[in-house]
């Protein structure tokens, strides 16, 4: 069941999430193919309201998804993705300049002033927010929008100060337009092709969740596996293994977002034994399907660089597949090896199993992940033997197949 005891089948098995994920006979639109939606069942007040309800790609199907998808195309072209490296290398320079300065006895909280930093100056520089009041209010509607442990009135809250930010970032940039994301859309949006200013709103909406929240945990979760399987990050500093084949097998094993509401049945559907009736909902479960013996054998839930199936479905598939995958990927391809290559002694902190997973069963990463910079902080027990499969705390069916949640 997902928050408010509302029903949806989760596919776990990465051969059936990649079927559904293709089939024209599953859609993201909940005003047409989600009944209780269309009921009015679903309101402001459900912690995954901002989820189902945007005017976006995420909620397009099909003419109306090809159209969004064709005027955004253009913001996240390879040479765009280029074009931005200098700026992100400048980013994380500035990021490590400052994380020994925010150590406290020792200790620096690696999400928060590294992970959590680098995406979210990349995500408002791209989209245009003006730094100040603007930039700290997003940052924070974005944390809440994935928090799914929101009581209904304070997600009712963070649902209707999200809109009037974007709202506010629109205005800001049609009086005064730029070489930024935003002052393109506004444009897509007076042009003879147009997104409607709903369609504007609610695609920044998108590209701002998820640019940040995944790229996180990607940043999150590629240093707590390297510090919690020392033969790993050997092989990645002695440069016997690739920074990318790090960044690919993170993203198989701790998929970023665990689970991603909602995709709807338009007719009855029958997939591996189980028959989806139309109209009910779909969990996309990516961490589950990451993990899948099926697909990766006995040691699915293991980290390690040298597997030489890293095929996961962390960016989606198929039509809706994340336009800003490429961006993704530069920035921890960025960011990781310039972390490692600062601070050659990075360790845990803690014991792997006291840092906590983010309370959600979207997002997929820690609450904070406390480490230290030099070898010989009195505050750094180094940690030993491989990782094991960490577990989402809301991890679906472990067989690896289409169950209701």
């Amino acid at each position: 069941m997902l928050p408010g005891n509302i029903p949806a089948w989760s596919v776990t098995s990465q051969t059936a999430l990649e079927q559904l994920l293709t089939d024209p006979r599953v859609s993201k639109d909940p005003r047409r193919h989600w009944p209780r939606f269309i009921a009015g069942e679903i309101t402001p007040q459900w912690p995954l309201y901002a989820w189902v309800s945007v005017t976006n790609m995420f909620t397009a199907y099909g003419s109306d998804h090809r159209r969004l998808r064709r005027l955004v195309t253009p913001a996240f072209t390879a040479r765009r993705t280029a074009q931005l490296r200098p700026q992100v290398e400048r980013i994380v320079t500035g990021v490590l300049d400052d994380l020994p300065r925010a150590a406290v006895d020792g200790v620096v909280d690696l999400r928060q002033h590294f992970a959590y930093l680098i995406p979210v100056q990349v995500i408002t520089q791209l989209m245009g927010v003006p730094e100040g009041s603007m930039a700290v209010g997003f940052r924070t509607c974005v944390d809440n929008i994935f928090n799914t442990g929101l009581s209904p009135q304070e997600a009712a809250d963070n649902y209707h100060t999200t809109y009037g930010l974007l709202n506010d970032l629109v205005e800001h940039r049609r009086r005064q337009p730029g070489d930024d994301l935003t002052s393109y859309l506004v444009s897509a949006g007076d042009s003879n092709e147009s997104l409607t200013e709903a369609e504007v709103v609610d695609t920044l909406l998108l590209i701002i969740a998820a640019g940040h929240e995944t790229t996180v945990n990607l940043l999150d979760n590629a240093v707590f596996a390297l510090l919690t399987s020392p033969d790993q990050h050997n092989l990645v500093r002695t440069g016997q293994v690739a920074w990318n084949d790090v960044i690919e097998e993170s993203l198989r094993v701790d998929a970023p977002v665990a689970h991603l509401p909602l995709r709807y049945a338009v007719e009855d559907i029958t997939i591996a034994g189980t028959t989806i009736s139309q109209g009910d909902a779909i969990l996309a479960s990516y961490a589950a399907a990451g993990q899948d013996p099926g697909r990766h054998g006995p040691t699915a839930g293991v980290f390690d660089a040298t597997r030489e199936n890293k095929d996961h479905l962390a960016f989606g598939h198929g039509v809706h597949y994340c336009l800003g995958a490429p961006l993704a990927r530069m920035e921890a391809a960025t960011a990781l090896p310039a972390l490692f290559e600062r601070f050659p002694s990075l360790a845990l902190a803690q014991p792997p199993g006291s840092i906590e997973p983010v309370p959600s069963f979207i997002s997929q990463g820690h609450r904070s992940l406390p480490v230290t910079l030099a070898r010989n902080s009195e505050a750094a027990p180094r940690t030993t033997g491989h990782r094991t499969r960490r577990h989402h705390r809301d991890d679906p069916d472990e067989e690896g197949n289409t169950s209701c949640a």
